[in-house]
């Protein structure tokens, strides 16, 4: 069984007893599948029951935390330190639609914490894209200025979190952190 016709992506092959078989779950809305007989049993084959209808897990955990980040009453008991540490590692590993929604639950956290609770220069990967992304939009004049929905939500991102380090006072240690010396250098001969 695999979610590709090729069966190279998410493959999963059984044979013998229905005690060698596992649950598993596919991403996607498709499952392939091949039957093939070795004919040294006279046995009827496999039977296997398919369900659908589940969320994945980024979407439930997405839904999850966003819950619990609108809830004023939970986030003091969040761990929000450990927790903006993963959602900016998903956030640089993931593309499309989850990355944004992942923007957005660390827009959600930078709403709601205090300093101590998110360390923002674990940003860096997100702002060299985003500044990547302003870089390209300034050298194609031959294109309307119209932002892409994740040229947007980064640019959300780091005007709250500018907004919130310059409330705090480290708006310095901030700007340093996240550029490269050589960026620094680029910019003060400019």
């Amino acid at each position: 069984m695999s979610s590709s016709s090729d069966f190279q992506q998410d493959r999963h092959s059984f044979s013998g007893s229905p005690q060698k078989w596992n649950d598993f779950e596919l991403p996607g809305d498709t499952l392939y599948y091949r039957f093939t007989s070795d004919m040294s049993n006279t046995e009827w084959g496999y039977k296997f029951t398919v369900t659908a209808g589940h969320l994945g897990r980024f979407q439930t955990g997405f839904e999850i935390l966003k819950q619990m980040l609108s809830e004023e009453r939970v986030v003091p008991h969040l761990p929000l330190a450990k927790i903006w540490e993963w959602q900016v590692g998903v956030a640089c590993r993931q593309t499309g639609h989850q990355r944004l929604k992942a923007i957005h639950l660390l827009l959600k956290i930078v709403q709601c914490s205090a300093q101590r609770d998110c360390d923002l220069t674990l940003l860096k990967p997100l702002w060299q894209l985003f500044t990547h992304m302003e870089n390209n939009l300034c050298h194609d004049v031959a294109k309307p200025g119209i932002l892409l929905p994740l040229h947007r939500a980064l640019a959300e991102l780091f005007f709250v979190t500018e907004n919130r380090v310059t409330e705090l006072g480290s708006l310095q240690e901030y700007l340093l952190a996240l550029n490269s010396e050589d960026h620094l250098h680029r910019c003060t001969a400019q």
